[in-house]
């Protein structure tokens, strides 16, 4: 994978399929207003922050190895590009060691070069290496709760 795609890794003493429930949780750890499944191929889920939402496809899976997310639409309005993310994809990946399992997320399109890279790295560091973690490790992770926060 092309290095300059923003990627973020935590380890937790959890077993992979444990990594896919957690992450398909995703209202737990990253929004609470969330819509759709995020479990199988093919599901579609949004996640909304007041004007601001995220449509995503399951296009490819390998059952407690890998998910793929695909952006099918978004509205990003804090942006000069309002539909930025559109086509970009989210890897999840999973590998272990010693009991630990290493989740490794990569946000595909996500590149320093487009506008919303500084702000979109620093909530992805939040939702992934602390709620997402959080919730993994001590099942309560810090979801985005608001209705009308960016």
């Amino acid at each position: 994978m092309d290095q300059q795609n923003y990627n973020a890794c935590i380890t937790a003493n959890i077993s992979p399929k444990e990594a896919f429930e957690g992450i398909s949780h995703v209202s737990e750890w990253w929004a609470t207003n969330f819509e759709g499944r995020a479990k199988n191929l093919n599901d579609v889920f949004t996640v909304r922050f007041g004007e601001t939402f995220v449509t995503f496809k399951i296009v490819e899976m390998v059952t407690n190895k890998k998910i793929v997310w695909q952006v099918i639409d978004c509205h990003l309005p804090w942006l000069d590009d309002k539909s930025e993310w559109k086509g970009t994809k989210i890897a999840w990946e999973t590998s272990t060691e010693n009991n630990l399992t290493q989740i490794s997320m990569t946000h595909i399109g996500l590149v320093p070069e487009i506008e919303c890279y500084t702000d979109c790295e620093k909530g992805w560091n939040f939702y992934v290496k602390e709620s997402l973690a959080k919730l993994l490790t001590e099942h309560k992770g810090l979801p985005d709760t608001s209705k009308n926060s960016r």
